[in-house]
């Protein structure tokens, strides 16, 4: 019997749309690039060209503080951005990877009651808790402060699931040799279960890291909008409002939308595959 031999125009037609899809998915962030490198003019009139005319580094020279225009503090929201991003992260991927272990493993009363709670915390949708931070951040005498912008965010609902997910998966007899050995539940989590579970790991890492970086309602809701607790996601919107100056701003506008891009996109795909991996192993076992 022989082979099916493939179909050579059905492949160009396929291979075709395939290029088609990735051009129109590519080209906002090609236009991004090539308008931060224009003129407010030439952005104006030619907004789709990918050839700046004139070249020109003014937009960056202004982003990082060297064309002399302190009106858009865009290294202070860069700062707080990676400021809050660095330390969001880092917690939750250790205080969700505890509760995630506690629920897993510990036996306790009231544990399927806090599992149930869990699940009902992630239906909630996350714009109907934006007056209860409000009103939480402002009883505890936190409003405006960096305290505020990080310590809601700390913990997060679907990253304890995933975690919990991933422990349910590791069998319990290699914690039992562990424990026969004198270690302590802490212990045996650390040193043990931990290591094993990099991949649910690493997709937590990605996952806290676009979503703190890329958080805006929390930060509208707990802070004034002062510069200096501005983030860049949020600084952009200010900027894109046009607040912090006047005329069309293109390219420092798409300028800034480059640099709140630029991380996310690298972090995704320097780790993709262990996210991939990462996300079925703790979505789909258990």
């Amino acid at each position: 019997m022989n082979a099916r031999k493939s179909n050579p125009v059905k492949t160009i037609l396929l291979y075709t749309a395939l290029l088609a899809f990735a051009v129109l998915f590519i080209y906002p962030f090609l236009i991004q690039i090539s308008t931060s490198f224009k003129t407010d003019p030439d952005a104006a009139n030619n907004p789709l060209s990918l050839v700046p005319n004139p070249f020109t580094t003014q937009t960056w020279q202004r982003i990082f503080g060297q064309g002399g225009d302190t009106s858009v503090p865009i290294t202070t929201w860069l700062q707080n951005s990676v400021i809050i991003t660095l330390v969001v992260t880092a917690a939750r991927v250790f205080l969700d990877s505890l509760a995630g272990y506690a629920l897993s493993r510990l036996q306790f009363r009231g544990r399927k009651a806090v599992f149930a709670g869990l699940l009902a915390v992630m239906s909630v949708p996350g714009v109907a808790l934006l007056i209860p931070k409000f009103l939480m951040v402002n009883y505890l005498g936190i409003y405006d402060t960096y305290t505020a912008m990080i310590l809601p965010l700390v913990v997060d609902a679907a990253g304890v699931f995933i975690m919990k997910q991933f422990f349910d998966s590791v069998p319990i007899s290699i914690e039992e040799a562990a424990r026969l050995d004198g270690a302590s539940i802490f212990r045996t989590f650390w040193s043990v279960v931990l290591p094993m579970a990099k991949p649910a790991l690493i997709t937590l890492t990605i996952l806290s890291f676009q979503g703190s970086w890329n958080e805006f309602s929390h930060f509208l809701v707990v802070t004034r909008g002062t510069p200096e607790h501005q983030t860049l996601v949020t600084g952009l919107a200010s900027l894109t409002s046009g607040q912090l100056g006047a005329g069309t701003q293109y390219p420092l506008k798409l300028g800034t939308a480059l640099l709140t891009t630029i991380p996310v996109a690298l972090i995704f795909f320097a780790l993709q595959r262990y996210f991939i991996r990462g996300a079925n192993e703790g979505g789909i076992k258990g």
